[in-house]
């Protein structure tokens, strides 16, 4: 059951309940660490397990910042033990599958500053501002169907490091619908696109360039069988051929250029 050339770490001991429409849980694995733990038959989408896995692949290709990830694997014995980690159905608690499921490390606890939202003043101190833009077109082309979500690591001095979370609803989901405004997928707060330099938008072409194909397909053919269904490994495909495509990444960045140099009051530039 070696995943990566590893063998998965299994879950051991249920901490809380996170928010999300998934449901995830932060627990500790037999490895010392803490995880967000999403599992195969949540209630938001079939292909949860796949898109987490492989849109945290497809961001770590472009060199953006995502939190680090693994497969988990959920023993009957520890789901009898943990009542409090069921997922909450309509009709009462339903038992998680056991066996594989995702595994995403917390960034958090020691001490350890961690920032869901930031206010427009902090927006100059986060050290990779640039990266949402560069997140924004890869979303795009992934068919992201929802906004982006990121969380601010705080280091020396108060400089922010954002981290690219939640990839559930990438490469359309399972449920999506065939067309959506490009502007679905963009960071919540469209004022953190304001001020990014003239210079790194002249590289978003160049930065958008898929970087390995060969090795991300390699690491989602050892994905377990029974998260590649057909729809999430077709939405991949048409992912990477997008990416492929100079022409609408071109358009895309024109786009994301046009909304980089709007005013920062919505009700001036028309932008909502």
């Amino acid at each position: 059951m070696s995943i990566f050339n590893q063998e998965p770490v299994l879950v051991t001991r249920y901490v809380r309940r996170m928010r999300g429409d998934s449901q995830p849980v932060l627990a500790e694995a037999s490895d010392g660490l803490l995880y967000l733990v999403k599992y195969t038959n949540n209630l938001q989408d079939a292909n949860l397990a796949f898109n987490e896995s492989a849109g945290s692949e497809l961001y770590r290709a472009f060199g953006l910042a995502v939190p680090a990830w693994k497969p988990l694997l959920l023993t009957d014995y520890f789901l009898d033990q943990s009542p409090a980690c069921w997922i909450e159905g309509a009709e009462g608690p339903v038992r998680p599958n056991s066996g594989l499921c995702f595994g995403s490390r917390f960034l958090g606890g020691n001490g350890i500053r961690l920032l869901e939202i930031i206010p427009k003043t902090s927006f100059t101190r986060i050290r990779n501002h640039y990266s949402f833009c560069l997140a924004w077109m890869v979303d795009i082309c992934a068919r992201h169907v929802n906004n982006r979500q990121a969380i601010f690591l705080e280091g020396a001095q108060g400089a922010l490091k954002a981290f690219f979370i939640d990839n559930g609803d990438l490469f359309g989901n399972a449920k999506s619908i065939e067309e959506e405004d490009f502007l679905t997928s963009r960071y919540f707060d469209s004022r953190i696109y304001h001020g990014v330099s003239s210079d790194h938008l002249r590289n978003l072409q160049r930065d958008s360039e898929c970087a390995d194909v060969d090795r991300l397909w390699k690491r989602m053919r050892a994905l377990p069988d029974d998260w590649k269904t057909r729809s999430a490994v077709d939405g991949f495909a048409q992912c990477l051929e997008r990416l492929s495509n100079a022409r609408l990444r071109q358009d895309i960045v024109d786009t994301i250029a046009s909304v980089c140099r709007w005013s920062d009051d919505p009700e001036q530039s028309g932008f909502q």
